[in-house]
């Protein structure tokens, strides 16, 4: 069953982390890996943002599937963006760009290897125009 107000709840906390990470989008990559605090910061806005997404791409594909797609055993956190499109959330275009938060997203909780900050700092930018989109096509399907 479609639960609107937990999907509302997390496109709220996204709407909420864009405007903590928007303080960010003008700093400079040296200044903001030379302050491990705000890194830090960046590094934790991202990564529940893209969490909180992967819970409402989820909810979305189990309420919202129709049992004739494709079966996997397990869909990853990329195929859940992807998968919103062909439920017809938002174009299979937006949906391959968004898809690779994801990884950013898994970098930053596993920490593999040590973390690019450059990546970090130049997915500022794309992160606040993507997820801001993002909201928008949630809602407007939401409303339809």
């Amino acid at each position: 069953m479609l639960r609107p107000e937990f999907v509302e709840r997390k496109l709220q906390l996204i709407v909420d982390d864009l405007g903590q990470l928007l303080a960010f989008r003008d700093t400079p990559y040296g200044d903001l890996d030379a302050d491990p605090i705000r890194l830090a910061a960046v590094e934790r806005i991202v990564e529940r943002m893209v969490q909180r997404a992967i819970d409402v791409n989820e909810h979305l594909i189990s309420t919202l599937s129709t049992g004739d797609e494709a079966r996997t055993t397990r869909i990853t956190y990329r195929e859940t963006f992807l998968r919103l499109a062909d439920l017809g959330v938002y174009d299979g275009d937006f949906a391959q760009g968004i898809a690779r938060s994801a990884g950013l997203r898994n970098i930053l909780v596993h920490e593999y290897n040590d973390i690019d900050h450059r990546i970090l700092h130049q997915a500022i930018p794309g992160a606040l125009e993507q997820y801001h989109a993002y909201v928008n096509a949630v809602r407007a399907f939401l409303e339809r």
